[in-house]
Order: structure tokens, then C-alpha cells, then sequence
């Protein structure tokens, strides 16, 4: 497995394996890997002959009271799991060859940016969709794979692809969980005892919301109810959101009568770590 720190290395490696009729995939991470993240990468594999993976922790999609500073950035480790899984090369720029000074030019997708976690993170998004187009021009993937966990996300580049007319394909992961539910993700390292032990009551409210989906009930707010009162059962967590929308403009829906996005935020007690989960009715994203 090669190592690139290189945009322009990055870029003529890209390039030369697709002159040599190799299909490109990118995996876009900013480390910290878990079984999530690799199956991402074993996703991507049956799909391309050369598999990138980007480790970047973006610092432009930080706000200024969040955790930059203190992300984990295991590198070595990092680079151990994706070789196992079968990445071909990793992608490993720094941020000053990322956003080098006097950086003026950022990316943003209105609208769906809003809502749900765009609401209290309003230059999360923007973040995003600079950074992974970025990412898309220097790697030029003919493929791209990410996780349903950050859902909103997904749906953003997907407007963005569809706004730029961009020619990739996007593959949507299904969210990989701990054995009790708990969605996996590199900020669970931060729960306390008592919050990891409440934790899984976002993926038992969820579960919850699709049985009473399954057996025929259709209102946004009597499921939204149900999530409430079993997420209210923790004392460590506290409920940012809760939100029931289409899978396409992100806007709320009082009936479910088309493909539904349940999208949960919680932050806990003790550490303030921020949670997300979702789970998707009646179609996919």
C-alpha cells in the first residue's frame, strides 16, 4: 500500500491508473477507523482495481468550540486496518497544502444545509462539501463511498454531484453497529461508563420507530413521540434533535407517505460528546 501526502502525487497516480484501465475508488475518512470505516473500504473493492483512502481531519468543517484539537489521529494504526481491508493507497495531505494561506474559495449547497445538524453547526456543511470536492479532483474517482451514520451529509454531496454535474457514482454504506446497537463512530472513545452504558437507547428508539412504522402507523409526530419517551429513560443523554424528513429535500414530513430520513442528535451529559443515528423507512437514501 502506498502512502501520498502529495495533491499533485495523488493526482498523477489517479490518473495513471485510470490510463491503464483501472476504475478509482475513494473512500473519504478523516480517520480514527472502525469497522465502519472498513467496511466502506470492502465495499469499494468489489467495485474498483485501485482503492483510495483519504485520512484528513478537515479542519473547515470544525467550529470554534468543537473538537479539532483533540480528534484522534491514530495514523499508524490507521494505515494498518486499511491495508488489511485492502486499500491500495492512502491519501494523507496536510492542512496547508489543503487550505494554504489566503484560501478564499469554499463550497456551499444551500438549503439542506439548514436543518438537522446544519442548525447548530451552520459552516459544518460548507466544510464538507469544499473539502470532498476537493478530495473528488485531486483523486478523480469514478467511484465514491460513504456511510449512511452521517446521513445528511449524504444527502448533501449527493446535491452537490447532481448540482456540478459531476461524473461519479456515489455508493450509501448501511450503518455498522456495536454488538448492543450503539452506531460506531471515532467520537464513542470519548463516552464516559455511565453514558457509553445509555448510549444504545438511540438505536432501541429507532428500532422502535420502525416497528411502529411496520405495523401501519403513518404520523410524523406520534413516532417522534415514541423516540422522545424512550430516549427520556437516560439520564446521560440529552436529545438535540429529532426529525422526520424526505430523503431528498430534507423537509419535515407530518404524514409518511414517501421514503423517510428518522435523524436523531443527542449530546451526552458528562464528556459533551455529540451522537448521531439514523435509520431510513420505506426506501433508501
Amino acid at each position: 500500500m502506498k502512502i501520498v501526502e502529495s495533491c499533485q502525487e495523488m493526482s498523477n497516480l489517479s490518473l495513471t491508473a485510470q490510463k491503464s484501465g483501472r476504475r478509482v475508488a475513494l473512500v473519504p475518512t478523516m480517520g480514527a477507523l472502525h469497522e465502519g470505516h472498513l467496511s466502506l473500504l470492502k465495499i469499494a473493492s468489489r467495485q474498483c482495481d485501485f482503492l483510495v483512502m483519504s485520512l484528513f481531519v478537515n479542519p473547515a468543517q470544525f467550529g470554534p468550540k468543537e473538537d479539532l484539537c483533540k480528534y484522534p489521529r491514530p495514523f499508524e494504526r490507521d494505515c494498518e486496518l486499511a491495508e488489511a481491508a485492502g486499500c491500495d493507497c492512502i491519501f494523507a495531505p496536510k492542512p496547508s497544502d489543503m487550505y494554504p494561506e489566503n484560501y478564499s474559495t469554499y463550497v456551499s449547497v444551500e438549503n439542506i444545509t439548514n436543518t438537522l445538524c446544519g442548525a447548530s453547526r451552520p459552516a459544518h456543511f460548507r466544510g464538507v462539501t469544499t473539502v470532498v470536492l476537493k478530495l473528488f479532483n485531486i483523486v478523480s474517482p469514478q467511484i465514491a463511498v460513504f456511510g449512511q451514520k452521517d446521513a445528511q451529509q449524504v444527502i448533501v454531496i449527493k446535491r452537490m454531484v447532481q448540482d456540478l454535474n459531476m461524473s461519479l457514482q456515489l455508493i450509501t454504506a448501511p450503518i455498522i453497529r456495536e454488538n448492543d446497537g450503539l452506531a460506531m463512530s471515532s467520537r464513542n472513545v470519548y463516552l464516559s461508563e455511565d453514558e457509553r452504558r445509555e448510549a444504545p437507547l438511540i438505536c432501541k428508539s429507532l428500532t422502535e420507530a420502525k416497528k411502529l412504522y411496520d405495523d401501519g402507523e403513518r404520523s410524523g409526530q406520534a413516532i417522534k413521540n415514541r423516540v422522545q419517551s424512550i430516549l427520556d429513560t437516560g439520564r446521560m443523554i440529552k436529545t438535540e434533535y429529532i426529525e422526520i424528513v424526505d430523503t431528498v429535500c430534507i423537509n419535515p414530513l407530518e404524514k409518511i407517505d414517501k421514503p423517510a430520513l428518522i435523524a436523531i442528535a443527542c449530546r451526552t451529559n458528562e464528556s459533551g460528546t455529540r451522537l448521531i443515528d439514523n435509520i431510513i423507512l420505506g426506501g433508501d437514501l
